[in-house]
Parts: C-alpha cells; structure tokens; sequence
C-alpha cells in the first residue's frame, strides 16, 4: 500500500488536493477531521481522552488499511502540539511492518493566503478552523508547533491549482491515474 501522507497549516489545501489524488489514483481518503469532528462531538479538543483515541484511531484505521490490501491511502493532517511527538514515528513503525510505502507531502502557502482561505465554503462541512483571529490567536500561542515532518515533496499551494499540485505528487510518487479519471 502507498500512504501519501499530506501535511501543512489549516487552509493549506490538504483537504481539496487530498480529493484531486482520491479521483486521479483511486485511493481511498482518510481526512483527519473525521476523527477530530467525531470526537468533538463528546470530548473537548486536546483533553487527554480526545488525544489518545485521536491517535489511536488514525493508527488503527491506517493500519488496519495496510493489512487489507487497499492500493493505496491519503491522509491528510494538520501538525500541532496537542498530537504527541511520537505519534508520526509510531505509525511509521507499523506500517513498516506491513510494508507500506509512505510519501511525505508538505503543502504550504504563506499567511496572508491561508487567511484568506480560512472562510472558504469548503471548510463549513467539518469543524476546521475557519476564523482569521482564532488562527492568529493560535499561532501566536505556538498551538501550529509540531517537531518538523518528512518532507518527499514540497508544494507551494499559492498558485498550483488543486489538480495540477495532486498530479505533481503522482508524478513524483511514481504512481499511475486512472484510466477513467478526468
């Protein structure tokens, strides 16, 4: 199984590139916020019940993904400091295991864009962060501080349009599109 694993700061495009490579590879998605907006249904974000079944959903689901003989996963995920330091280690040491290929994208834009983005329609279907002060509020706290991720591939979002960046990744992944994607 292929885990491209996309990453970057909230409005970086990790939701809307995650689609793009779900409809050009056929792989399935696993979007972050399907947990976090499951559990915020029951537990306050980072208190000690949210991160540890967080983590050990996105651990479970990915792994058990491995072990089902699906092609291939996106993830996407959003680094901050309530995910623990060794939660990206840990899963690589699974999927190791289960011989998983994984793919660090890194999908970045510079702030003013990612507040410009932070009120897109888009980002109304889920709880993701969508108000410009919280985010300079959280910035400015260190929330977004996380020990810094693989990166395969670096993609400035400012300008690459979804489905020219999600091609980019398949190009440099050495991954196949679908026949039947448009």
């Amino acid at each position: 199984m292929h885990l491209l694993f996309l990453h970057g700061p909230p409005a970086a495009g990790k939701l809307t590139i995650a689609r793009e490579l779900a409809a050009l590879t056929g792989f399935r998605l696993f979007h972050n916020h399907v947990t976090v907006d499951a559990l915020l249904s029951v537990f306050e974000f980072g208190s000690p019940p949210f991160i540890e079944l967080r983590e050990r959903i996105w651990l479970d689901v990915m792994g058990e993904a491995a072990n089902t003989g699906i092609p291939g996963l996106v993830f996407t995920f959003a680094p901050e400091r309530t995910v623990r330091s060794n939660f990206v280690p840990n899963l690589m040491a699974r999927l190791r295991s289960a011989g998983v290929i994984t793919h660090f994208i890194k999908l970045h834009c510079p702030e003013a864009e990612i507040e410009k983005r932070l009120d897109d329609p888009s980002r109304r279907d889920t709880q993701e962060l969508r108000s410009v002060d919280l985010f300079r509020s959280l910035r400015d706290a260190g929330a977004f501080q996380y020990p810094e991720l693989p990166v395969d591939l670096a993609i400035d979002t400012t300008e690459v349009r979804p489905r020219e960046a999600a091609r980019l990744i398949v190009g440099h992944c050495g991954l196949r599109e679908r026949t039947d994607a448009a």
